[in-house]
Formats: structure tokens, C-alpha cells, sequence
């Protein structure tokens, strides 16, 4: 039997950084898939000793990754340590496809832990789903909890000290807001799409966060003012997107207070230093045409989300495109805050 998962990517709509200071924060998950292919295999396997993590790291060394891709080596760890506490040491074959860019802020090892996860437990007969769509399969509300905590202990092995918000979005789907550790889970009350900019721009997420809390610590009076009104942001855009919507011109006009809110955020991420040449340029070329645009994580580079109203034509949304790539950019559309981990499952002779 072939086992089949996709986990969703994440973007983060409003609230990053400030986060860090005591600010809540939105995020969402959005249609561009990691996927995972796993065939387990019947065939008797050789028994490891309880060294076995060092044994993998040992592996992983010897096939002398460059320190440019340190990240796919730490994968590469995390999957082994997934497979092996799941499944033991059972031969088997996995295929990992995804559509998200990685080091780009939109959760792509999360996503890769998550979907890595669920396959493992899928195949080990530990999942049980509770409605199908589409030939994927979703699951129950304690096997979501399942593979989140699996996923969870992979992210620790790829980033030392997660958040746990990226896959904990990237399970359950949907949207959360968060602050001071805690998360609540929200569900949009409507459709919400957004355009992904790709600046192809690497950056020191690190650095980033320690410089904007080196700002706080010279301005403090400032700086609170900013988190708190970074604050205030997020709490009011997860009102509009949970408020019902009667018709088109309730979800227009909320798209409108929630460009305004985009915008609002914007500035205080400017105000707090972690723009980029690069994102002033998406910025600016989006305004344009009239559209509100953000970054969305760390800065610096990464990613900028665009708000695509619902009325707006794809004339435009091609133009948007045709403007930025011709900047060096990767634009991606993706809907917001749609389906968590699904499974499918397929026979094979």
C-alpha cells in the first residue's frame, strides 16, 4: 500500500516580530502543498542500537553538503529520526515533491515535517480519517494532535527552538492567532487570496529579530507604541475575517479595512527596521495598481503578500505578475487559511 500526504504551507498575516514582545499575531495556512509519497516495504531489516541518531548524523556528514544547503542536511537528520522512531528500520521508498520555496518564510519545513509525519503514521496504522473530498482523506481532531506533536519534535530537530506555530498551522489548517505561547484556532468567514512574492532574497532571521529588539531597548517609549499598535492590528483583522459576510459587497468592503489594516502593519514593520530594497520594490510596484501589499516573516527579503480582492480581474492579477517577475521576483497565488494534513491511499501490485 502507498501512502499519499500533503501539508499545507504558512504565511503569517499580521504580527510578526512584535510577536516577540508581547504582541498577537495571525497566521494562516495556504494552498501550495508539500507532498509525500511512502511506500513501506514487508521485507525483515537489520535492528539499530539506541545510538542510532548518531549514526545519522554520521551519514549525513559523510555526504559532504555544502554549508549553503545546512538546511537540507537538517531535513535529511529529521526525516531519518521520524522514520526510524515511527516505523523502525522496515525497508521502504519516499518521494517528497512540494510547491513551496525554501528559506522563504512560508513554513516549508514544517510543512515537510508534517507531511513526513502523517505518512509514517498513516502507514503504521496509528490514523484514522473522518470525511474524504477530492480523494484525500481528512482526519479526526486527536489524530491531528497526533501528528502535530510528531511534527513538532522534527522542527526541533531542523531549528533547535520552533515556535510550534508553523506546524501547527500547517496540521490543522485553517488560521490562528497567537501571543505569549498560546494559540487559538480560527476558521475565515470568507474566501481570502493572496499574491506570494518571492523576492529571492536570503536573509539572517536572527539578525533581524535581535536588531529589532536592539531598537526597542533605544527608543523603548517608541517602540512600545509600535507593538502595541501591531497589537491592536491583528486582534481587529481577526475580527473582520471571522465576522459573517452576507453577500459581495460585506466581503468587499471588509477586503477594504483589511488592506487598510495590511497597510497599518506595513509601516510598523518599517518602523521597526526589517524592510528590504527588495520589498519596497513589490510594495511599490503593487500600489500601482492599486493593491496593498506586506512582508510576512522575518523581512529583510522573503516574502511580500499582496490582498487580491475577490471583483478583481485576472487581467490585472497577470499584469501584477508579468511586472514582478520581470524584477527577478517568483509570484505565486495561493487562497488563505483552506484544509490541514490530508492522506490518501492507493494499492500497488
Amino acid at each position: 500500500m502507498e501512502v499519499r500526504t500533503r501539508a499545507p504551507g504558512k504565511i503569517i498575516l499580521s504580527g510578526e516580530h512584535a510577536v516577540v514582545h508581547g504582541s498577537t499575531a495571525v497566521a494562516g495556512s495556504i494552498d501550495l502543498y508539500t507532498n509525500v509519497s511512502l511506500r513501506i516495504s514487508n521485507s525483515s531489516a537489520p535492528s539499530f542500537s539506541s545510538e542510532s541518531i548518531k549514526l545519522f548524523a554520521t551519514l549525513v556528514e559523510q555526504q559532504n553538503i555544502p554549508e549553503a544547503k545546512i538546511g537540507l542536511a537538517a531535513g535529511i537528520s529529521a526525516f531519518l529520526w521520524l522514520y526510524t522512531s515511527i516505523q523502525g528500520f522496515k525497508p521502504a521508498t519516499a518521494v517528497v515533491t512540494s510547491d513551496l520555496p525554501l528559506g522563504s518564510g512560508l513554513g516549508s519545513s514544517a510543512a515537510f515535517c508534517v507531511s513526513i509525519s502523517a505518512a509514517l503514521l498513516a502507514s503504521s496504522g496509528a490514523l484514522s480519517s473522518v470525511s474524504s473530498h477530492d480523494g484525500w482523506l481528512t482526519l479526526g481532531e486527536s489524530e491531528l494532535e497526533l501528528v502535530n506533536r510528531w511534527a513538532f519534535e522534527g522542527e526541533k530537530i531542523i531549528h533547535g527552538k520552533p515556535s510550534g506555530i508553523d506546524n501547527t498551522v500547517s496540521t490543522f489548517g485553517n488560521m490562528i492567532m497567537f501571543r505569549s505561547g498560546k494559540l487559538t484556532r480560527i476558521k475565515p468567514s470568507m474566501p481570502l487570496r493572496m499574491l506570494v512574492t518571492n523576492t529571492k532574497v536570503g536573509r539572517n532571521t536572527k539578525a533581524l529579530v535581535a536588531g529589532v529588539s536592539e531598537r526597542a531597548c533605544r527608543h523603548p517609549e517608541a517602540m512600545t507604541a509600535v507593538f502595541t499598535a501591531v497589537d491592536s492590528i491583528s486582534k481587529e483583522l481577526a475580527a473582520i475575517i471571522q465576522s459573517p459576510a452576507s453577500d459581495m459587497l460585506a466581503i468587499t468592503e471588509k477586503e477594504d479595512k483589511l488592506e487598510e489594516l495590511m497597510e497599518m502593519n506595513q509601516g510598523l514593520l518599517q518602523c521597526m527596521g526589517v524592510s528590504h530594497s527588495s520589498i519596497e520594490t513589490v510594495l511599490r510596484t503593487t500600489l500601482k495598481y492599486k493593491l496593498a501589499s506586506k512582508l510576512t516573516g522575518a523581512g529583510g527579503g522573503g516574502c511580500v503578500l499582496t490582498l487580491l480582492p475577490a471583483l478583481l480581474s485576472k487581467t490585472i492579477v497577470d499584469k501584477v505578475i508579468a511586472e514582478l517577475e520581470s524584477c527577478g521576483f517568483q509570484c505565486l497565488v495561493a487562497a488563505i487559511g483552506g484544509k490541514g494534513i490530508e492522506i490518501g491511499f492507493c494499492g500497488y501490485s
